[in-house]
């Protein structure tokens, strides 16, 4: 029985392409690279930073922590509020909560920032704790974010299931062989979901929601 869900943040529970597009921008700027159309930044929403810089620019470990810390100059008070709430989300989340489920988050963003996005967009009410990585990069693969979750609040992996938006979050509930699910309003394709092995894929909050709140009478 699924006593436990746990959300991702970016593209699950809000939109953050603004913010961290703009911010990425700012990074790469700083080496000379300019960036017009920042749909083309699109793919940093989701992975970890790091590996972003590395796999899409080619740089190396330095240059890659150099870049983050840059984008970090103006994302923390900037682009960590260009930031919207999905439609639907804080409804969900309420009845969620009213159903007797123990609500989470659980992000490779550093919870640092993960927890005042939450608080300013007063989501915080109804999670038990926001769960991140740390701004040395530590803990900031998925299934080591799910698995701090999952020990620090004392939850039982087959009494969770992880909600995520892109192969990150379904690699990482896997890897703590917890069910999964995949919400094609967010960044990920049904496609690198099926890759990922992702248990169910919703396209919509609503959907979503009810698929939530009937997970156990299926």
């Amino acid at each position: 029985m699924i006593k436990n869900i746990f959300f991702d943040l970016d593209g699950t529970l809000t939109d953050p392409k603004e913010g961290i597009t703009k911010s990425v921008a700012y990074a790469l700027e700083y080496y000379g690279i300019h960036v017009d159309d920042l749909d083309k930044l699109i793919d940093f929403i989701g992975p970890p930073l790091w590996d972003s810089f590395k796999d899409f620019y080619g740089f190396d470990d330095e240059k890659a922590n150099e870049a983050v810390a840059k984008y970090r100059e103006r994302f923390c008070d900037i682009g960590l509020y260009e930031n919207a709430v999905y439609d639907g989300i804080e409804h969900m989340l309420s009845s969620l909560k009213d159903k007797g489920y123990r609500l989470a988050v659980a992000t490779s963003k550093p919870t640092i920032y993960s927890k005042k996005i939450v608080k300013h967009f007063k989501l915080d009410v109804y999670f038990e704790e926001v769960v991140g990585s740390e701004m040395d990069g530590t803990r900031v693969k998925k299934e080591d974010v799910i698995s701090y979750a999952l020990e620090t609040l004392n939850m039982k992996a087959e009494e969770t299931i992880m909600v995520g938006d892109r192969r990150q979050d379904i690699k990482g509930a896997i890897a703590n062989n917890m069910r999964n699910v995949g919400v094609l309003f967010g960044y990920g394709s049904r496609e690198e979901f099926e890759q990922a092995g992702a248990d169910y894929v919703v396209e919509s909050v609503a959907e979503l929601e009810e698929y939530l709140k009937g997970i156990n009478e299926a």
